[in-house]
Protein backbone atom coordinates (compact mmCIF):
# COMPACT_ATOMS: atom_id res chain seq x y z
CA UNK A 1 0.00 0.00 0.00
CA UNK A 2 0.88 3.78 -0.59
CA UNK A 3 2.28 5.11 2.55
CA UNK A 4 2.36 8.92 2.75
CA UNK A 5 5.92 10.12 4.09
CA UNK A 6 6.24 13.86 4.84
CA UNK A 7 8.87 13.65 7.37
CA UNK A 8 11.62 10.71 6.74
CA UNK A 9 11.75 7.62 9.30
CA UNK A 10 15.27 8.79 10.43
CA UNK A 11 16.27 12.25 10.48
CA UNK A 12 19.07 13.79 11.92
CA UNK A 13 18.19 17.04 12.93
CA UNK A 14 20.37 19.04 15.91
CA UNK A 15 18.06 20.45 17.98
CA UNK A 16 20.11 20.32 20.93
CA UNK A 17 22.62 22.65 19.04
CA UNK A 18 20.06 24.92 17.42
CA UNK A 19 19.06 26.06 21.51
CA UNK A 20 21.55 28.77 21.14
CA UNK A 21 18.92 30.57 18.25
CA UNK A 22 15.71 29.20 19.57
CA UNK A 23 16.30 30.56 23.46
CA UNK A 24 17.07 34.25 22.17
CA UNK A 25 14.08 34.14 19.55
CA UNK A 26 11.87 32.63 22.23
CA UNK A 27 12.74 35.48 24.55
CA UNK A 28 12.30 37.90 22.24
CA UNK A 29 9.01 36.92 21.67
CA UNK A 30 7.99 36.59 25.32
CA UNK A 31 9.68 40.53 26.16
CA UNK A 32 7.58 41.28 23.12
CA UNK A 33 4.33 39.73 24.05
CA UNK A 34 4.64 41.03 27.65
CA UNK A 35 5.03 44.74 26.16
CA UNK A 36 2.43 44.34 23.66
CA UNK A 37 0.17 43.29 26.74
CA UNK A 38 1.28 46.22 28.82
CA UNK A 39 1.12 49.02 25.83
CA UNK A 40 -1.31 48.48 23.69
CA UNK A 41 -3.55 45.69 26.17
CA UNK A 42 -5.84 42.93 25.58
CA UNK A 43 -9.34 43.82 23.04
CA UNK A 44 -11.97 42.39 25.37
CA UNK A 45 -15.02 40.83 24.42
CA UNK A 46 -18.52 41.79 26.19
CA UNK A 47 -17.74 38.70 27.92
CA UNK A 48 -15.08 40.55 30.11
CA UNK A 49 -15.65 44.07 29.40
CA UNK A 50 -19.74 44.47 29.91
CA UNK A 51 -22.41 45.40 27.71
CA UNK A 52 -25.07 44.55 25.52
CA UNK A 53 -25.36 41.75 22.80
CA UNK A 54 -28.57 40.91 20.56
CA UNK A 55 -28.88 38.11 17.94
CA UNK A 56 -31.30 38.53 15.13
CA UNK A 57 -32.85 37.13 12.19
CA UNK A 58 -33.86 39.51 9.36
CA UNK A 59 -36.34 38.96 6.73
CA UNK A 60 -33.85 37.49 3.81
CA UNK A 61 -30.25 38.01 3.54
CA UNK A 62 -28.70 41.09 6.15
CA UNK A 63 -27.63 44.17 4.82
CA UNK A 64 -24.93 44.54 7.18
CA UNK A 65 -23.51 47.88 6.22
CA UNK A 66 -27.28 49.03 6.63
CA UNK A 67 -27.53 47.89 9.91
CA UNK A 68 -24.24 49.27 10.64
CA UNK A 69 -25.52 52.58 9.92
CA UNK A 70 -28.87 52.34 11.79
CA UNK A 71 -27.66 50.94 15.14
CA UNK A 72 -24.17 53.25 14.82
CA UNK A 73 -26.18 56.32 14.36
CA UNK A 74 -27.91 55.80 17.61
CA UNK A 75 -24.94 57.39 19.72
CA UNK A 76 -24.71 54.03 21.61
CA UNK A 77 -21.32 54.14 21.47
CA UNK A 78 -19.12 51.11 20.24
CA UNK A 79 -21.24 48.72 17.95
CA UNK A 80 -20.57 45.86 16.30
CA UNK A 81 -22.21 43.81 13.76
CA UNK A 82 -21.57 41.02 11.79
CA UNK A 83 -22.94 37.79 10.55
CA UNK A 84 -23.61 34.64 12.98
CA UNK A 85 -23.27 31.81 10.48
CA UNK A 86 -26.13 31.91 8.16
CA UNK A 87 -26.75 35.09 5.65
CA UNK A 88 -29.67 36.38 7.27
CA UNK A 89 -28.16 35.67 11.73
CA UNK A 90 -26.83 38.73 13.05
CA UNK A 91 -25.07 39.45 15.63
CA UNK A 92 -25.43 42.98 17.00
CA UNK A 93 -22.88 43.96 20.13
CA UNK A 94 -22.93 47.56 21.74
CA UNK A 95 -20.71 48.61 24.56
CA UNK A 96 -22.09 48.83 27.70
CA UNK A 97 -23.88 52.15 28.55
CA UNK A 98 -23.60 54.18 31.45
CA UNK A 99 -25.52 54.08 34.30
CA UNK A 100 -27.30 50.87 36.16
CA UNK A 101 -29.42 48.14 34.53
CA UNK A 102 -32.27 50.54 33.38
CA UNK A 103 -29.85 52.39 30.78
CA UNK A 104 -29.19 48.72 29.34
CA UNK A 105 -32.60 48.01 28.89
CA UNK A 106 -33.33 51.22 27.87
CA UNK A 107 -30.51 50.97 25.08
CA UNK A 108 -32.45 47.46 24.17
CA UNK A 109 -35.42 49.38 23.75
CA UNK A 110 -34.02 51.81 21.60
CA UNK A 111 -32.08 49.15 19.32
CA UNK A 112 -35.11 47.29 18.79
CA UNK A 113 -37.32 50.60 17.44
CA UNK A 114 -34.13 51.83 15.11
CA UNK A 115 -34.29 47.67 13.58
CA UNK A 116 -38.28 47.82 13.18
CA UNK A 117 -40.02 45.41 10.65
CA UNK A 118 -36.28 43.98 9.14
CA UNK A 119 -36.23 41.66 12.26
CA UNK A 120 -38.23 38.64 11.87
CA UNK A 121 -37.03 37.27 15.41
CA UNK A 122 -35.16 38.74 18.31
CA UNK A 123 -33.25 35.02 19.58
CA UNK A 124 -31.40 36.43 22.17
CA UNK A 125 -30.63 39.67 23.99
CA UNK A 126 -28.25 39.71 26.42
CA UNK A 127 -26.66 41.73 29.00
CA UNK A 128 -23.14 41.39 30.21
CA UNK A 129 -22.49 43.76 33.94
CA UNK A 130 -19.10 45.22 34.51
CA UNK A 131 -18.93 43.10 38.21
CA UNK A 132 -19.67 39.80 35.96
CA UNK A 133 -16.92 40.91 33.31
CA UNK A 134 -14.18 41.40 36.25
CA UNK A 135 -15.45 38.12 37.79
CA UNK A 136 -14.71 36.30 34.07
CA UNK A 137 -11.29 37.81 34.29
CA UNK A 138 -10.73 36.47 37.88
CA UNK A 139 -12.05 33.31 36.76
CA UNK A 140 -9.94 32.79 33.48
CA UNK A 141 -6.42 33.55 35.41
CA UNK A 142 -7.04 30.83 37.69
CA UNK A 143 -8.38 28.49 35.21
CA UNK A 144 -5.02 29.12 33.37
CA UNK A 145 -2.20 29.40 36.30
CA UNK A 146 -4.25 26.20 37.99
CA UNK A 147 -3.98 24.31 35.00
CA UNK A 148 -0.24 25.03 34.67
CA UNK A 149 0.44 23.52 38.14
CA UNK A 150 -1.52 20.95 37.60
CA UNK A 151 0.32 20.29 34.37
CA UNK A 152 3.65 20.30 36.60
CA UNK A 153 2.56 17.83 39.22
CA UNK A 154 1.30 15.38 36.67
CA UNK A 155 4.99 15.42 34.86
CA UNK A 156 6.69 15.58 38.04
CA UNK A 157 5.09 12.30 39.46
CA UNK A 158 5.18 10.57 36.19
CA UNK A 159 9.40 11.45 34.91
CA UNK A 160 10.94 13.79 37.40
CA UNK A 161 10.79 17.19 38.58
CA UNK A 162 13.72 18.35 35.90
CA UNK A 163 10.41 16.84 32.98
CA UNK A 164 7.99 19.17 35.30
CA UNK A 165 10.11 21.93 34.73
CA UNK A 166 11.05 21.90 31.15
CA UNK A 167 7.42 21.41 30.59
CA UNK A 168 5.88 24.07 31.83
CA UNK A 169 8.82 26.27 31.05
CA UNK A 170 7.09 25.67 27.58
CA UNK A 171 3.77 25.96 28.04
CA UNK A 172 4.32 29.47 29.87
CA UNK A 173 5.94 30.39 26.72
CA UNK A 174 3.27 29.25 24.42
CA UNK A 175 0.34 30.97 26.98
CA UNK A 176 2.27 34.23 26.69
CA UNK A 177 3.14 34.26 23.25
CA UNK A 178 -0.62 33.65 22.48
CA UNK A 179 -1.62 36.11 24.65
CA UNK A 180 1.10 38.37 23.08
CA UNK A 181 -0.47 37.98 19.50
CA UNK A 182 -4.34 38.94 21.10
CA UNK A 183 -2.34 42.47 22.26
CA UNK A 184 -0.42 42.71 18.89
CA UNK A 185 -3.49 42.05 16.25
CA UNK A 186 -6.26 43.24 18.43
CA UNK A 187 -8.49 40.03 17.98
CA UNK A 188 -11.29 39.49 20.57
CA UNK A 189 -10.55 38.11 23.50
CA UNK A 190 -13.23 36.16 25.25
CA UNK A 191 -13.79 33.41 26.43
CA UNK A 192 -13.77 31.15 23.17
CA UNK A 193 -10.04 32.76 23.68
CA UNK A 194 -9.60 31.40 26.88
CA UNK A 195 -10.94 27.70 26.25
CA UNK A 196 -8.14 28.25 22.94
CA UNK A 197 -5.67 28.84 25.31
CA UNK A 198 -6.51 25.84 27.55
CA UNK A 199 -6.79 23.95 24.50
CA UNK A 200 -3.16 25.00 23.17
CA UNK A 201 -1.82 24.05 26.61
CA UNK A 202 -2.95 19.87 26.59
CA UNK A 203 -1.92 20.00 22.94
CA UNK A 204 1.49 21.53 23.84
CA UNK A 205 1.84 19.49 26.67
CA UNK A 206 0.78 15.97 25.12
CA UNK A 207 3.54 17.01 22.85
CA UNK A 208 5.96 17.43 24.81
CA UNK A 209 5.23 14.23 27.09
CA UNK A 210 5.91 12.11 23.97
CA UNK A 211 8.86 13.70 23.27
CA UNK A 212 9.82 13.38 27.20
CA UNK A 213 8.70 9.57 27.27
CA UNK A 214 11.28 8.78 24.58
CA UNK A 215 14.03 10.73 26.09
CA UNK A 216 13.33 9.00 29.53
CA UNK A 217 13.24 5.43 26.72
CA UNK A 218 16.93 6.11 25.49
CA UNK A 219 18.22 6.87 28.93
CA UNK A 220 17.44 3.62 30.08
CA UNK A 221 18.71 2.08 27.12
CA UNK A 222 21.94 4.52 26.38
CA UNK A 223 23.14 4.77 29.75
CA UNK A 224 26.97 6.05 28.40
CA UNK A 225 26.19 8.31 25.32
CA UNK A 226 26.67 11.73 25.28
CA UNK A 227 23.72 13.67 27.13
CA UNK A 228 23.29 16.34 23.75
CA UNK A 229 23.45 13.35 21.31
CA UNK A 230 20.84 11.37 23.20
CA UNK A 231 17.70 14.26 23.52
CA UNK A 232 18.63 15.05 19.86
CA UNK A 233 18.15 10.86 19.19
CA UNK A 234 14.84 11.03 21.09
CA UNK A 235 13.32 14.47 19.35
CA UNK A 236 14.14 13.01 15.76
CA UNK A 237 12.80 9.85 16.66
CA UNK A 238 9.62 11.64 17.49
CA UNK A 239 9.76 14.17 15.06
CA UNK A 240 7.61 12.72 12.53
CA UNK A 241 5.01 12.12 15.02
CA UNK A 242 4.76 15.43 15.87
CA UNK A 243 5.21 16.73 12.66
CA UNK A 244 2.23 14.78 11.29
CA UNK A 245 -0.11 15.20 14.08
CA UNK A 246 0.60 19.55 13.78
CA UNK A 247 -0.50 19.25 10.02
CA UNK A 248 -3.72 17.36 10.39
CA UNK A 249 -4.63 19.48 13.31
CA UNK A 250 -4.05 22.64 11.20
CA UNK A 251 -5.64 21.29 8.27
CA UNK A 252 -9.04 21.32 10.28
CA UNK A 253 -8.08 24.65 12.20
CA UNK A 254 -7.79 26.67 8.87
CA UNK A 255 -10.75 24.98 7.51
CA UNK A 256 -12.73 26.24 10.62
CA UNK A 257 -11.13 29.93 9.88
CA UNK A 258 -11.89 29.87 6.73
CA UNK A 259 -15.28 28.00 6.47
CA UNK A 260 -16.46 28.73 10.55
CA UNK A 261 -18.01 31.73 10.33
CA UNK A 262 -16.65 34.89 11.72
CA UNK A 263 -18.09 33.60 15.68
CA UNK A 264 -15.42 31.00 15.82
CA UNK A 265 -12.51 32.58 13.46
CA UNK A 266 -10.59 34.38 16.64
CA UNK A 267 -10.97 30.76 18.57
CA UNK A 268 -9.76 28.93 15.27
CA UNK A 269 -6.82 31.65 14.40
CA UNK A 270 -5.92 31.20 18.64
CA UNK A 271 -5.82 27.53 17.83
CA UNK A 272 -3.61 27.55 14.48
CA UNK A 273 -0.98 29.90 16.40
CA UNK A 274 -1.19 27.50 19.06
CA UNK A 275 -0.19 24.29 17.32
CA UNK A 276 2.64 26.45 15.25
CA UNK A 277 4.39 28.06 18.52
CA UNK A 278 3.11 24.22 20.53
CA UNK A 279 5.02 22.28 17.94
CA UNK A 280 7.76 24.55 18.03
CA UNK A 281 8.53 24.66 21.78
CA UNK A 282 8.67 21.19 22.65
CA UNK A 283 10.96 20.27 20.18
CA UNK A 284 12.92 23.66 20.69
CA UNK A 285 12.37 24.39 24.53
CA UNK A 286 11.31 21.62 25.99
CA UNK A 287 13.81 19.64 25.29
CA UNK A 288 17.35 21.26 24.98
CA UNK A 289 16.88 22.44 28.47
CA UNK A 290 17.06 19.29 30.37
CA UNK A 291 20.67 20.07 29.80
CA UNK A 292 20.48 23.02 31.63
CA UNK A 293 18.00 21.71 34.00
CA UNK A 294 20.50 18.99 34.36
CA UNK A 295 18.33 15.06 34.37
CA UNK A 296 19.30 12.64 36.31
CA UNK A 297 20.41 9.51 34.73
CA UNK A 298 20.52 7.30 37.82
CA UNK A 299 17.18 8.64 38.80
CA UNK A 300 15.37 7.06 35.52
CA UNK A 301 18.24 4.27 33.81
CA UNK A 302 16.66 0.99 34.27
CA UNK A 303 17.58 -2.40 32.51
CA UNK A 304 20.92 -3.65 31.37
CA UNK A 305 23.57 -1.61 30.45
CA UNK A 306 24.40 -0.44 27.05
CA UNK A 307 26.72 2.48 25.50
CA UNK A 308 24.84 2.86 22.52
CA UNK A 309 27.00 0.59 20.21
CA UNK A 310 23.68 -1.87 20.03
CA UNK A 311 22.09 -2.92 17.90
CA UNK A 312 20.59 0.62 17.88
CA UNK A 313 24.17 1.89 17.71
CA UNK A 314 23.94 2.71 13.54
CA UNK A 315 21.19 5.43 14.01
CA UNK A 316 22.50 7.36 16.55
CA UNK A 317 23.06 10.88 15.59
CA UNK A 318 26.03 13.58 15.51
CA UNK A 319 26.20 14.07 19.25
CA UNK A 320 25.54 18.02 20.13
CA UNK A 321 27.53 19.47 22.70
CA UNK A 322 26.57 19.57 26.57
CA UNK A 323 25.59 22.09 28.68
CA UNK A 324 28.88 23.46 30.55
Amino acid sequence: MFMLKIVPATTNVNFVGMRRLAYPLSALLIVASIAMFLVQGLNFGIDFRGGILIEIKTEGPANVEELRRTVGGLGLGEVQIQEFGAPDDVLIRVQQQDGAEAEQVKAIEVIKNALGDSVSEYRRTEFVGPTVGAELIESAIWAVTLAIGAILIYIWFRFEWQFGVGAVIALTHDVITTIGLFAFTQLEFNLATVAAILTIAGYSINDTVVIYDRVREELRRYKKMDMGALLNLAANRTLSRTFMTSVTTLIALIALAIFGGSIIRDFAYAMIWGVVIGTYSSVFIAVPILLWLKISREALSAGSEDDGAGEDGGDILAEAPSEK
